[in-house]
């Protein structure tokens, strides 16, 4: 049976788009949209890579905050991020539409219920078979990108000297990421499967509630029970900073129970922080690349622990990295104005409007044949690859447009939460940590003006800087 996109009335310079078959112009629309969608990324990221060419001198509203050495090293190390994306970006788009015009998904199909076949599972337990797929889908995913990985960790960030993994570790973590996946979409996407099956007319509903739940109990438990299966969590020590972080959280009413350091340098010498939890159990993660007294990266090597071991490197760096304790308090500041701002539950409200509208509109589209016959699937519609193609396929105008405007107000909570911390008197200390953190992430303060807009959850350093200027200079 032939491919929408092999009939022979497409050949025939006669035949206009609205005589074509719905499945056709369905799946030309996405493949036509995709490669839209990748061109205007494309056309972007070229504009900042000649940004990147192009400024080669710090500019003078840079002059009192980056030197010219540190500046050259984010601009080289941003060019070589935006090229690796461009081919990975590519590489990518042809695969996924390679993919397509091959049948790959109505194959990989087949071939999941000729393994759940032989298993004893026939045709009737669909589940069984959703989940052969979901599994060989993730591995050739991992299988595939594992060299742009590899690549980008050990030439990339080895080069401008972000990593900290050795090849074993870096395998060890990659396996045990794809099995702890795998633990957790399985058995999830099952029942969601089967929510769906079973729950009738309003099955949407249910399922929509499923995911709240499934997403709630994740964030719930990820820091506690996910996260220390690939990084080490150590509760923060008792001392100044500790005793900082206490005072200024009672201070707001942020209901802190505990204060943790991530050894976040064993993988990379990025820095961040965060915090979750629910109600009156909220905690506190401090990446030790964030904490200048706590970084590994800053203490020289103990006697007889020089060169590798079996999980990281030793790196000594002519700088201190990281920031004092009442920068840290302010990077704190800024975080936890998005708690007392309400921005952390008001970007749950907007998530779980937008998947509910996603889950009403999957149960009234699910029973369209012409959208399974445009991706090969004829004779039957199976539920996992109807949540495949409409999520991901037929929503994808409607993601990219969602994905923009959640970056314009990404922006507008980190004005709001910069402003919160300059309430709290820590503008200076702040001012200071922005600089500081740009300059151990090799951060580049110049960005062409439509890809910041398209790109950017958090406004350029220099926005940022001048909206703090005012109040650091107080």
């Amino acid at each position: 049976m032939l491919h929408p996109w092999q009939c022979s009335g497409w050949t025939e310079p006669w035949v206009t788009w609205f005589s074509l078959p719905a499945e056709q112009r369905i799946f030309c629309s996405v493949l036509l949209f995709s490669w839209a969608v990748y061109l205007w990324e494309a056309f972007l990221a070229h504009r900042q890579r000649r940004v990147y060419r192009t400024t080669t001198h710090v500019p003078q509203e840079l002059g009192q905050i980056m030197d010219s050495e540190t500046f050259e090293k984010s601009r080289l190390y941003q060019l070589d991020k935006s090229t690796f994306s461009f081919w990975s970006g590519l590489y990518s788009e042809l695969e996924g539409t390679m993919i397509l015009l091959c049948g790959g998904i109505p194959f990989l199909w087949n071939l999941s219920g000729q393994i759940s076949g032989s298993a004893g599972f026939g045709p009737e337990y669909e589940i069984v078979q959703s989940l052969v797929f979901l599994l060989l889908a993730t591995l050739f995913s991992a299988v595939t990108g594992l060299p742009w990985s590899l690549y980008n960790t050990f030439v990339i960030e080895e080069k401008h000297g972000f990593n900290q993994q050795t090849l074993g570790f870096f395998f060890k973590d990659a396996i045990k990421k794809f099995v702890v996946t795998q633990c957790i979409l399985l058995p999830v996407t099952s029942l969601l499967l089967y929510i769906i099956k079973i729950g009738g007319d309003y099955f949407f509903i249910y399922a929509w509630l499923f995911t709240l739940v499934v997403s709630l109990v994740l964030v719930t438990i990820y820091a506690d029970y996910i996260a220390p299966l690939f990084d080490k969590f150590i509760p923060l020590p008792e001392g100044e900073l500790k005793q900082q972080i206490e005072t200024m959280a009672k201070s707001i009413d942020f209901p802190l129970t505990k204060v943790y350091v991530v050894e976040g340098s064993k993988r990379s010498s990025h820095s961040n922080a965060y915090f979750y939890g629910f109600f009156k159990n909220k905690r506190i993660v401090l990446f030790d690349t964030l904490l200048e007294d706590y970084s590994a990266l800053n203490k020289e090597p103990a006697e007889g622990e020089e060169g590798e071991n079996e999980d990281t490197k030793s790196k000594t760096k002519n700088k201190k990295q990281g920031c004092k304790n009442e920068e840290v308090l302010a990077v704190l500041g800024h975080e936890l104005g998005h708690w007392k701002l309400g921005h952390t539950i008001k970007n749950i409200i907007i998530s779980q409007m937008n998947s509910f509208l996603c889950f009403f509109l999957f149960a009234v589209l699910i029973g369209r044949k012409e959208l399974f016959a445009a991706f090969g699937f004829y004779d039957t519609q199976p539920t996992l690859i109807g949540l495949m193609i409409i999520f991901q396929f037929i929503f994808s105008p409607y993601n990219e447009v969602l994905s923009f405007c959640l970056t314009v107000l990404s922006r507008r909570f980190e004005f709001q939460a910069d402003a919160f911390a300059k309430e709290l008197g820590k503008a200076k200390d702040l001012y200071s940590a922005l600089i500081k953190l740009n300059k151990d992430n090799l951060g580049f303060p110049v960005s062409d003006w439509i890809f910041s807009m398209w790109h950017y959850s958090h406004p350029p350093l220099l926005e940022r800087l001048q909206a703090l200027k005012v109040a650091k200079q107080e």
